[in-house]
This record gives structure tokens, C-alpha cells and sequence, in this order.
């Protein structure tokens, strides 16, 4: 009957619906089985379209596009359409603020002109013209005093060119008025302000247990390095550093400079960057706009840290006062007897690694592995960066806010180099320069 023949219809597409979902799972397989052993170049189907599928809902939500309706019942031009609409929402409203900027830029450009152009004309008045004055008269070779005959049609009055000073100065005021309540008007932020997504990373790169880890295994093999050469009684005396070229094959050696000092280095630049230099007048209605179009802030070497200490701290003038200059003439003590202070140890060692390096335009790398040594040779490794961690201001002007030191206060990091505190070493500090040097001398 017509009945009977419908359902065995039916039952042979359920049959066939189900054999086709096993030769696809059975492809899936086939696939995955050639692809770990390495007879297939491609990722398998699935993966592939899991991926994609993956792409696509990100790229959904985050053009907030609405696909309720079901997507099998648009054509390809409408949802074409839907795309496009999705991304002008986003693209235009930068376009717009792109030539707001444009031009604040062209108004700022035109108020400096004729800021300059002010400047030259009150300065005008008191320059020195053809190599002569112009004040009231010159004298000539034998010592007469002759009136000056130039004429002086060119000159601005005193009281016009403060007139015309006090006039610049209000337009200016006024322009830079209107500039400050056009932007807070428009982008809503104030002078000074910083977006907050500026500073925004994503997981990833907060996440500092991997660099935590990293610098715990330079130290434990860094730690059995040197308790293996103490057993041994050895000691890398002068005579011995000339037997090793440049970077030094000394085991020890090599992972204090290319393992311990880069993961500290590594540890140390979580988060850190260079602080923007403070930025003119003419240009503050507009600051909230300039890093939005930035990608992100300028990085920073650990080292770079090091020497603003060294600069806030002044320094050079420590190292260089006159005192110390005559101890050192004379293979006297510095201090006359007074321990010296963290502080002070890590002032000369920052002047010692610049004064060695710097002639020969070394890296940062370098003069951070040769602080590093010499931090290691006198047994502060530990107090010397936990003063550039107590350093209230460098933390705060050059660390982000989800750094590990802004974080932590580097705690865990001081504990793990602690462990190399009570053993003594004797590693070379001129690695990077010693070849140099060496032929500089020669010539």
C-alpha cells in the first residue's frame, strides 16, 4: 500500500542518513590517524571547520552583528550587506575622529605661526642688522662717536610690540580655550587623560609564572655551577680569562651572562615601559587623542631602568667627587673605614659598567650581564635590585599597573636569587669589551 511504501521510504533515508554519518566519522578518523603520523601535510576536516566556526563567532560578536533570522534563508548579497553595515559602525566613527584630529593639527600649526611670527616681530626691534647695531649710534675705527644716518622706518615701537605681545598672548589663550572645550566636547576626556585601553593585555601577557619559572631554573643550575667549582677549588684567576675568548667558555660563566641575567631581564621588563616625554602647551587640548591612535607605549630595557637610577641618584657626581678621586689615587678606603652602603656599591658599579661599555657602543644586553657578574662577585645581586624595586618613583612612572613588579613588589623574584647569596664568585666583568680594549691598546 501507499502507507507501507512511505515508511520503508523513511527507513531507508534514516539508513542512509546514518551511513553517511559514519563515513564521515570514519574520514575524521582516516584523516586525524594520517596527520599524527605525519602522511598528511593539512589539519583534518573537522579541525579546520571547528576553527573556522570558531573565527566566525568571534567575528560575530565582536561586530555585534544580528543574526537571529536563520542565515540558510538570506542570500549571499544580504548578508554581504549585514557585514559591511557591521564594520562601517566601527571604521566610521574613527574616519571621523581621524579628520577632527587633522584638523586640530592644521589650527595648531596656524597658532604656532603666528606665534613665531610675533616672536620675530617684537625681536625684531633689538637685532643687529648687517653686522652694526641700531641702537642710537656706532663708533668707528678711531674711536668717534658718529650718529647712525640708517633709517629707521623698520623699527617697532616698545610700546607697539607690547601691545602686539599682550594681543598674541590673549589669541593664544582664547584659541587654546576653544580647542580644550572642542575636544572635551567631542571625545569626552580631559587634558592629561589616558585611555584605559591603552594599558589593556590580554591574559597571555600578564601572566608572569612562566618567567618565574624560568629565572628558578637559571638559578638552581647557575647554584650547581658554583658550588661544583668551590668543590673543585676553582677560581678564575686573571691568567685564566685570557684563555677564554670573547664570550668566555667558561660553564659558569656562560650561564650567569646568557641564562640567569636574561631571565631576570625578561622578569624585570614585565610591564615596563618608557615613559612619554611631557608634551607642549600648544599641543595639551588634543592630549587625550594622541594615544588613542598609538598601539601601544614605547618598551624599556631593564638596563635603561639601572641608569635612571643612577641619574636620579646623581650618580656620576658620587663617583667622580674628589674624595674618592684622591682614595682611589692612593689605593686608600673610600669610606674611611665605614661600610659602604648598597647605595653606594651600586652607584659605582652602574659608573664602572658605562664607563667600560659605553665607549664602545655596547648593547643593553651587555651592560646588564656585566652589573649582573659584578653584583654576583660582591655578593649583592639581592640588594641591588630590590633597590631599584623600592624606588617608588621608577616603579610608578616606567611599570604598568598588571605588572609583576607594580604586583608583587618583586618578592618571590628576591627569594629565588637569595639562593645565590652565600656563595662567592669570581666572573669576569669585561667580556663584551676585553677583545676591544685589547686593540685599542695596541694601537
Amino acid at each position: 500500500s501507499e502507507r507501507e511504501k512511505q515508511e520503508q521510504i523513511e527507513v531507508q533515508k534514516e539508513k542512509q542518513r546514518e551511513l553517511i554519518l559514519q563515513l564521515k566519522t570514519q574520514l575524521d578518523d582516516l584523516e586525524t590517524f594520517a596527520y599524527q603520523e605525519g602522511s598528511y601535510d593539512s589539519l583534518p576536516q573537522s579541525v579546520v571547520m571547528e576553527r573556522q566556526r570558531m573565527i566566525i563567532n568571534e567575528l560575530i560578536k565582536k561586530l555585534d552583528m544580528d543574526l537571529s533570522e536563520d542565515i540558510a534563508t538570506l542570500s549571499p548579497e544580504e548578508l554581504r550587506q549585514r557585514v559591511d553595515a557591521a564594520i562601517a559602525q566601527i571604521v566610521n566613527p574613527a574616519r571621523v575622529k581621524e579628520q577632527l584630529v587633522e584638523q586640530l593639527k592644521t589650527q595648531i600649526r596656524d597658532l604656532e605661526m603666528f606665534i613665531n611670527f610675533i616672536q620675530d616681530e617684537v625681536g625684531s626691534s633689538g637685532k643687529v642688522e648687517d653686522g652694526h647695531c641700531e641702537c642710537a649710534g656706532r663708533k668707528d675705527g678711531g674711536g668717534s662717536y658718529k650718529p647712525n644716518t640708517r633709517p629707521s622706518g623698520n623699527r617697532v615701537n616698545p610700546e607697539d610690540a607690547r601691545k602686539m605681545r599682550e594681543t598674541g598672548l590673549h589669541l593664544m589663550r582664547r584659541m587654546l580655550a576653544v580647542l580644550q572645550i572642542f575636544a572635551v566636547s567631542q571625545f569626552g576626556c580631559a587634558t592629561g587623560q589616558i585611555p584605559h585601553t591603552l594599558w589593556q593585555k590580554d591574559q597571555a601577557s600578564k601572566d608572569y609564572s612562566p618567567l618565574i619559572k624560568k629565572l628558578e631554573l637559571s638559578v638552581e643550575r647557575v647554584r650547581q655551577l658554583a658550588m661544583k667549582h668551590q668543590q673543585e677549588d676553582h677560581v678564575i684567576s686573571s691568567s685564566d680569562l685570557q684563555d677564554i675568548p670573547l664570550g668566555g667558555r667558561d660553564e659558569l660563566t656562560l650561564a650567569v651572562r646568557k641564562e640567569l641575567t636574561i631571565a631576570l631581564r625578561d622578569l624585570m621588563a614585565h610591564g615596563l615601559y618608557a615613559s612619554s616625554q611631557g608634551m607642549s602647551l600648544v599641543l595639551a587640548p588634543i592630549a587625550c587623542l594622541i594615544p588613542a591612535f598609538t598601539s601601544s607605549p614605547q618598551t624599556m630595557h631593564p638596563w635603561e631602568l639601572f641608569v635612571k637610577y643612577y641619574n636620579t641618584k646623581n650618580g656620576q657626581a658620587f663617583v667622580e667627587s674628589p674624595a674618592r678621586k684622591l682614595s682611589q689615587s692612593f689605593a686608600l678606603p673610600v669610606t674611611g673605614g665605614v661600610a659602604i652602603t648598597p647605595k653606594q656599591s651600586l652607584l659605582t658599579a652602574i659608573h664602572t659598567v658605562l664607563t667600560e661599555h659605553d665607549p664602545f657602543k655596547r648593547s643593553a644586553d651587555s651592560e646588564l650581564k656585566a652589573l649582573v657578574c659584578m653584583a654576583l662577585n660582591e655578593q649583592r645581586l639581592v640588594s641591588w635590585v630590590n633597590l631599584i624595586c623600592k624606588s617608588g618613583a621608577l616603579v610608578q612612572s616606567h611599570y604598568q599597573p598588571w605588572s609583576y613588579m607594580a604586583n608583587t613588589g618583586f618578592e618571590s623574584a628576591l627569594n629565588v636569587l637569595s639562593r645565590l647569596s652565600n656563595l662567592k664568585f669570581n666572573l669576569p666583568v669585561d667580556l663584551a669589551v676585553r677583545q676591544l680594549k685589547n686593540i685599542k691598546d695596541a694601537f
